[in-house]
């Protein structure tokens, strides 16, 4: 690694403004490769909107499942200071250097006395709407946010606090406490924080429905916002997850509404607000769940399934769920007084004018700026758009219009989660490339209590059984769990939680393993795929080896799965707990082997994506090795002339291509294939098919997609049709064929959302709109025809939809059964090329000359991807794109640590989304280049070699390639490789090979565990 000159005026440490799940990534990411970090959030607590939800699209993971782990790794970080009850009043000195002045509210709680008890809160007499339920039930004037919110400390309302309105009044709470935490005389303090550099991700707001009094917010009980009804679907929620009208009883028939507050220039709410098809479509299909035999319909103008595995999940909705989709605008509602049903009046595809009632109504409603967003952005010098997000540089992802100050999330731009935590990365490693040389000077190394030698102790454990809100106790019994755990052998301690992953319960938890002298720990809850890694950082804080830990699944292999079962659901709770519980009693400490880290980095691909993510490591001082299997960098953006804002993307490219090969740090192989690939995080070495091996930590894989060749409407067999690429590259040669045209005709989803390519290709619609204007520039009398399905422009590029429709662009739907042909009339050498088509409005078959034809051809996967897939171990999803490691909050990470993905390998988006993704591979990279030694993964297998006999049994099976065998001619496994799979274990013909914690010992222990209580039922 390049050692950056010192500068004295830089300073090592960032303010992260806003602490949802842009903020909380950001701060992980910079806090964990040397930075300082202070988060300022406004409100008491972190975690933004992402609490408020009850699931998440596509996968519908629990929301707060997935983030408790994120939220309770960044309140614990020891490089992470969070200021809450915070707002900035000013800012001064220089990019590298600022002095950041924050006023702190006073909470009247000191949050280091509270235990979080909430006996303050009973005493409270004053009831106020929650907020944070939106209005739909009350909290007490002193509260906490939600119950997993961190600090986990209580807040006092002032404006609604009886002592604070008069000194004399009230009081109770002060003598409801037992620890003497609260003080009403506290006073606001001043901040004053230096800083390097600044992250904005003050979230956003949702719209106002009552602004559209047409659909009777405000003014019908039934009318709901779409967050209200996520409260309502919530675990957490007022009504614990029943989904119920203003009278109490369960609905019939949901609609909801698109579009409340967004594409609406009335409202100077002109932009997409990206999420509220999905979201709108997820709640549909939950809310089914949660209600037998609920109808739900979705009135909408486009579905805007555009993200990875989005379509899929519109279609799921479709076909298994029955969630009706009813393409139109709404006229008018109004409540039916007896019934206190509304009546939804539209105008049907057909035409016709219909009326539909429905119990509830559900108003998707937009998301916009922060009501100080404008303030914000005075005191910090930021520009902002004609909607009031953060004006982004062109062609950088994160950078505001202000040097050292970077942008990630909402504040940018609508966007759902997955580009949230992207951009939220990408900022991190920009703005850890902007501090590059005052790296590690303000930071402290982490520190654990010595190991507690348990080995030789009688096993006594500790149960926690979690009630995950309602996800488990909705249907499991947990205090019968509980109960049955008492009476199982070496179970010293056994106690439910509302949430085991909260802070507190984390706290708790240690405090309850040295009271109880607790040396093994099982967990009753979740997927360990998210939160294993939780817990045993807690062992590890209360002194025990982390692999002293076991968890049983309780909630999907057992409450999501018997949700209609619930007697037996909580006797297979039962069950999988007492498995739990036997094997835990017979776990030993595994120590895990710590390797030096080659601080060198591999980037494959030398498409834009590659580019960047090779110069934001080289910013940083990390030594890459970029690769390019064709003979010239620069990728598909060689065939793209001009940017969705009108970027020079040729200009661009250049630049960067001369900025990557002038690059000392930046190797370039062009021409160059792999053929071998070996290591583990940290230590890789990858082999050309010259023979040159490559030594890296870390690799970044960046093989960008292809424009698919159209195998209908008779692309290839007539000059006339062509791709989008290629009349971009027409227009760009000021073709003439393109500056005469009289007629053309574009056609949206060419080979794509249909079987075979069940996905969206993203960018398609906003190229359309663009080429579309690029034509009627060449040629303003040119009569342009666009036959679509559904119009994607999400975001800002709605202005672009907006636009073509304001120039004469004239849009004609179709449906997937009923795709427009394509013929050629007429004889030879002067044939005419006709585009038949339905038009739904008329009702009537159109027959169009046209001079030429546009095919929205599909983004494909490179043809490499299953090679690459192969070599190093990496998961494709069923459309050939590379597998995120989890899709909400990994989206740039591998499940095998120190590989990374960016650009069109993860799947469609634009230029600018792949820039910042390639940031963000590159900030995430970081976590492994910026250490000088990593630790093994604990569980590993190990041999006996009085058993083994050197079979080769292992190392041929072996996916890898983690055993070999040694000069003494017996298997030995290399831990750092091993990913702890088993394989060799299973195999291993004298059963030479064990998996750590998963012994045929400890495995026959779960199953006689199983036994027994089957025995004693």
């Amino acid at each position: 690694m390049k050692k950056n000159n010192s500068n004295k005026n830089v300073v090592g440490s960032v303010l992260i403004i806003g602490a949802g799940i842009s903020g909380m990534q950001s701060a992980l990411d910079l806090a964990e490769v040397g930075y300082k970090v202070y988060i300022v959030e406004k409100t008491p607590a972190i975690g933004g909107r992402m609490p408020m939800l009850d699931k998440t699209f596509p996968t519908n993971d629990c929301s707060m499942c997935i983030l408790s782990p994120k939220l309770v790794e960044c309140g614990r970080h020891r490089n992470i200071d969070i200021l809450t009850c915070s707002d900035i009043t000013g800012l001064k000195g220089q990019a590298g250097n600022y002095t950041v002045t924050v006023n702190k509210r006073p909470r009247y709680v000191d949050p280091e006395k509270c235990l979080g008890c909430g006996s303050c809160t009973e005493a409270c007499p004053v009831k106020v709407p929650n907020e944070f339920n939106q209005l739909l039930n009350n909290r007490k004037a002193i509260y906490k946010l939600y119950p997993q919110a961190y600090p986990n400390a209580y807040i006092i309302d002032a404006t609604k606090c009886l002592k604070h309105k008069n000194p004399k009044a009230c009081g109770k709470c002060i003598k409801a406490c037992p620890v003497g935490a609260i003080d009403h005389n506290m006073q606001p303090e001043t901040v004053e924080l230096n800083i390097g550099a600044i992250i904005l991700c003050p979230g956003y707001e949702l719209f106002d429905a009552e602004l559209r009094g047409e659909y009777g917010y405000g003014v019908y009980d039934n009318v709901v916002t779409s967050l209200q009804f996520e409260r309502m679907l919530s675990a957490s929620g007022p009504y614990e997850g029943h989904v119920q009208t203003a009278n109490g009883t369960e609905p019939k028939k949901i609609a909801f509404i698109q579009c409340v507050g967004s594409r609406d220039v009335s409202l100077c709410n002109g932009y997409c607000s990206s999420v509220c098809c999905m979201y709108a479509t997820k709640e549909a299909v939950i809310a089914k769940e949660h209600v037998h035999g609920l109808e739900t319909t979705i009135f909408n103008m486009d579905i805007r399934a555009f993200g990875k595995d989005y379509e899929k999940y519109y279609n799921r909705a479709k076909d298994e769920y029955g969630v009706r989709y009813v393409k139109c605008m709404i006229s008018s509602v109004k409540e039916l007084q007896q019934t206190k049903e509304l009546r939804v009046r539209y105008r049907n595809p057909e035409g016709k004018m219909t009326e539909e009632d429905f119990d509830m109504l559900v108003l998707s409603v937009g998301l916009k700026p922060t009501s100080d967003t404008l303030e914000l952005a005075k005191t910090l010098g930021v520009e902002l758009n004609q909607y009031n997000f953060c004006q982004l540089k062109d062609l950088t992802g994160v950078e505001t219009s202000r040097e050292g100050i970077y942008v990630a999330g909402v504040f940018s731009g609508p966007k759902d989660i997955p580009e949230t935590v992207m951009q939220a990365s990408a900022a991190a490693g920009d703005t850890a490339a902007f501090l590059a040389s005052a790296r590690n000077t303000l930071v402290s190394e982490r520190e654990f209590p010595e190991e507690k030698d348990v080995g030789s102790e009688e096993p006594r454990l500790g149960v926690f059984v979690c009630h995950c809100g309602i996800n488990i106790a909705g249907v499991v019994d947990v205090p019968s769990v509980v109960e049955h755990v008492k009476t199982l052998p070496h179970v010293v301690y056994a106690t439910n939680n509302l949430y085991a992953c909260s802070q507190d319960s984390q706290a708790a938890m240690k405090e309850l393993i040295e009271e109880h002298k607790l040396n093994r720990i099982v967990v009753a809850s979740c997927s360990p795929r998210t939160h294993k890694p939780l817990f045993q950082e807690t062992l590890r804080e209360a002194g025990l080896n982390p692999n002293l830990f076991e968890m049983a699944n309780i909630r999907d292999q057992c409450s999501w799965v018997h949700m209609h079962e619930p007697e037996k659901a909580t006797q297979k709770a039962k069950d999988l707990v007492s498995m739990a519980v036997s094997k835990a009693a017979l776990l030993q400490p595994v120590h895990s082997v710590k390797v030096s880290v080659t601080n060198n980095a591999l980037v494959i691909g030398g498409g834009i994506s590659g580019m960047v993510a090779a110069t934001s490591l080289s910013k940083q001082g990390y030594k890459v090795s970029l690769l390019e299997k064709s003979d010239q960098l620069g990728g598909t953006a060689r065939r793209i002339n001009e940017g969705f804002n009108g970027e020079d993307i040729q200009g661009y490219m250049q630049s960067l291509i001369n900025t990557v090969k002038n690059d000392q740090l930046i190797e370039v192989y062009t021409g160059s294939d792999i053929v071998e690939v070996s290591g583990y995080a940290g230590n890789f070495s990858t082999k050309l098919a010259s023979g040159m091996e490559i030594k890296h930590g870390a690799t970044i894989i960046a093989t960008g997609a292809e424009e698919a060749k159209p195998d209908e409407y008779m692309y290839g067999q007539d000059q006339r049709v062509l791709t989008q690429l290629e009349l971009d590259e027409a227009i760009a040669a000021q073709d003439p064929k393109v500056k005469n045209a009289q007629n053309i005709v574009m056609i949206q989803c060419v080979g794509s959302r249909e079987e075979g390519r069940p996905y969206c290709s993203r960018i398609c619609c906003t190229k359309t709109m663009k080429l579309a204007l690029k034509v009627k520039e060449l040629n303003p009398d040119a009569t342009i025809f666009v036959l679509y399905r559904d119009i994607r422009t999400y975001s800002f590029n709605e202005d672009y939809y907006r636009e073509a429709r304001s120039k004469g662009v004239l849009f004609i739907r179709y449906e997937v059964d009923k795709k427009p042909s394509v013929e050629l009339v007429g004889g030879n050498g002067n044939s005419i090329l006709q585009v038949s088509f339905k038009d739904h409005i008329l009702g009537e078959d159109i027959n169009l000359d046209t001079d030429l034809l546009v095919l929205a051809a599909p983004i494909t996967p490179s043809e490499s991807n299953p090679k690459l897939s192969q070599l190093f171990k990496l998961p494709l999803n069923p459309d050939q794109f590379f597998q995120e490691a989890h899709m909400k909050l990994r989206p740039v990470d591998f499940a095998s640590d120190g590989v990374y993905m960016c650009g069109l390998a993860h799947g469609p988006k634009n230029i600018e989304e792949s820039i910042a993704q390639a940031k963000a591979a590159a900030g995430r990279a970081t976590s492994i280049l910026s250490h000088e030694s990593l630790e093994s993964k604990g569980v590993v297998a190990v041999v006996d070699p009085d058993k083994c006999a050197a079979c080769l049994t292992c190392v041929r099976l072996c996916p890898f390639k983690a055993p070999r065998i040694n000069d003494k001619h017996v298997a030995e496994i290399e831990a750092v490789i091993c990913q702890g799979c088993g394989t060799c274990a299973g195999e291993c013909p004298n059963k030479a090979i064990t998996l750590q914690c998963y012994s045929d010992k400890q495995l026959t222990a779960a199953v006689d565990g199983l036994f027994q209580l089957a025995q004693n039922v």
